[in-house]
């Protein structure tokens, strides 16, 4: 096990630099310019504009501003802003809170409460609980975020006046109200990503449970007189889980990446608010640096997930 982690860390190098150079040559050679704002300010002279692509690099060859990014972020320096020419790690930093708050917790509601539900309905087939969850899941699946979120936003903020719809990133959790104030807030951008997850989440499993439980090894656990519910844990859901951790797994990196339509809605300042300001403005050093945390995560929770395969089946070896 230890060699086979060593060789896809040692795997991972050279797919994260090709990541990094795809995207950041895509960012550089994208039509715009990111001192586009200077140019339609009269006030802001030619020759200044010219200083400020020099001190930002520029006029250099994409190549060359890429060569130096990467050695940067070989020390953990992702560079600075063009827009606002702050640290990009202290912009993500400030970012991230209000992203795992959000979009964190919702992943996780999802995760709760989609296993169960989906192998309830798989043990019990075409009964009412199943007929429930099957509907439940169609619709989070069916229906996209934007709907979801407007329509909680028109009862529960417009008609009923029970929640706010724009997240304040600036209220401090100090004490009981304001506790109640960041659950008030954070509750329909949580409801409207823990929906999506949890019906994707509910598929999964069911379907995997249906296809082990009608199994050999199943129908011989129950006739040796074990419970129920350790034939099913023990035995159908371990057995089952192999590919749904992949689906958790790889929704994870996700949660860093933010959930852009659903941040956009509510006004929450995360990390996908982040990520579609700074393409707008064409800031290079943010998006790359984004994207390329977010391949990081990819990579690894891939890692994790092949890890966690030889864990619920002892049958896999790596070698």
């Amino acid at each position: 096990m230890g060699r086979f982690i060593l060789r896809r860390l040692l795997i991972s190098i050279p797919t994260l630099i090709v990541i990094s150079f795809v995207v950041y040559a895509i960012l550089a050679l994208a039509p715009g310019d990111p001192l586009s704002q200077f140019a339609a300010n009269p006030q802001v002279p030619p020759e200044v504009r010219e200083r400020i692509r020099d001190a930002l690099g520029l006029n250099q060859p994409w190549y060359i501003r890429y060569v130096k990014w990467l050695q940067a972020l070989a020390t953990g320096d992702f560079g600075f802003s063009f827009m606002s020419h702050s640290p990009v790690r202290d912009l993500i930093a400030q970012r991230l809170p209000n992203t795992l708050a959000v979009v964190g917790v919702a992943y996780v509601v999802g995760v709760v409460i989609g296993l169960p539900i989906g192998v309830l309905s798989a043990v019990r087939r075409y009964s009412p609980i199943d007929h429930s969850a099957t509907t439940f899941a169609f619709i989070g699946i069916s229906v996209p975020t934007f709907f979801t979120g407007l329509l909680l936003i028109i009862i529960f903020s417009v008609k009923l006046h029970w929640l706010p719809f724009i997240y304040d990133s600036n209220l401090k959790v100090h004490d009981l109200a304001s506790f109640i104030d960041q659950l008030k807030q954070s509750i329909m951008p949580i409801m409207v990503l823990a929906l999506a997850d949890t019906a994707v989440l509910t598929r999964y499993v069911r379907a995997e449970m249906l296809e082990r439980l009608p199994l050999d090894y199943v129908r011989t656990a129950r006739a040796k007189g074990l419970r129920e519910r350790f034939v099913i844990i023990g035995h159908v859901l371990r057995n089952s889980l192999i590919p749904v951790v992949t689906l958790v797994a790889l929704g994870v990196p996700a949660v860093f990446g933010g959930a852009i339509v659903t941040e956009q809605i509510f006004r929450v300042p995360g990390i996908g608010e982040l990520l579609v300001r700074s393409i707008g403005d064409d800031d290079i050093p943010v998006v790359a640096a984004i994207v390329f945390i977010f391949a990081v995560l990819v990579v690894l929770f891939n890692l994790i997930a092949d890890i966690l395969y030889a864990v619920l089946d002892p049958r896999i070896r790596y070698t």
